[in-house]
């Protein structure tokens, strides 16, 4: 919770820590920054060979940007994530880490993805030690979380020092891994990932919602959609095409908005279908 809703609540929070699938909160485990590098590839490495994935963040763009460049020369499958990915692509970055295209993420800022993908079992945090809001004892509970859904799941601070921020963040940890461990061991629950097929994750709505909920049709992109012989289009006029691509965009937003990407995309391959229809037709003004 922020400091908004402890003040309003003066202080008083519900706690939801037992998982249904008995899942424990990720050991911390803290290392020095010096060879950090090499010691995080070595930790990849062994997640890549059992078919896992990893989640680093940096402090900056230009770290993350150069880690990728890094992995990438070495032979890991990478993609670096940050705040100028637009939102549809964000989306299928995010849907390929999960469908094993690549490896290992790399980005600045983690938290705001609401990432819970249940194949990642490493979240390595470079520079552990900086505080601020990246590294604040909130944001480094939320990243180390990130690790939350897989049996196997580690977190790694690299740092020279040991800051309040990673000390409050290890003892809150390690006390709810005490009573997660209490209650698996009382009920005889064996931590158990989440898994899912290529094609239940591609059913999802968002690649972030493991829930369960009912499936939808689910977007595969083949190429160009091929609207130019629908009768409705084929006919349109240039004012009828133009609402066609506002309505198509309204979609898209609107789609967005509520988190359901795989039909934003589809409105948004339409709506580019759509105007490039417009141009060849028309002309472009």
């Amino acid at each position: 919770p922020g400091d908004y809703e402890l003040e309003q609540t003066e202080g008083v929070v519900v706690e939801q820590l037992v998982r249904p699938t008995g899942l424990l909160d990720p050991p911390i485990d803290v290392r020095p920054s010096l060879n950090q590098i090499d010691d995080l590839l070595e930790e990849i490495q062994r997640r890549t060979e059992v078919g896992e994935r990893a989640l680093v963040t940096t402090l900056t763009k230009r770290m993350a940007e150069e880690l990728a460049n890094y992995l990438a020369r070495v032979g890991i499958r990478c993609r670096y994530i940050h705040s100028e990915v637009e939102t549809l692509e964000r989306v299928e970055i995010l849907r390929d880490l999960r469908l094993g295209e690549y490896d290992v993420l790399i980005g600045v800022n983690l938290l705001r993805e609401g990432l819970d993908l249940p194949e990642v079992s490493l979240v390595a945090i470079l520079d552990a030690d900086k505080e601020g809001f990246l590294r604040n004892t909130r944001s480094l509970t939320q990243t180390a979380g990130r690790a939350a859904r897989n049996s196997n799941g580690l977190v790694i601070f690299y740092a020279d020092k040991l800051t309040d921020s990673m000390r409050n963040t290890i003892d809150e940890t390690n006390r709810r891994r005490l009573v997660q461990i209490a209650y698996n061991e009382k009920h005889g629950i064996t931590p158990t990932t989440v898994t899912k097929s290529r094609e239940q994750i591609l059913a999802q709505r968002s690649i972030l919602d493991i829930r369960g909920t009912e499936p939808t049709k689910y977007y595969v992109e083949n190429g160009e959609i091929d609207l130019a012989a629908e009768p409705v289009v084929a006919y349109a006029t240039r004012s009828q095409l133009e609402k066609m691509i506002a309505e198509s965009e309204s979609n898209m937003k609107k789609a967005a908005k509520d988190l359901d990407f795989i039909t934003a995309a589809q409105f948004r391959d339409e709506m580019l279908a759509l105007k490039k229809i417009l141009g060849e037709r028309f002309g472009r003004e």
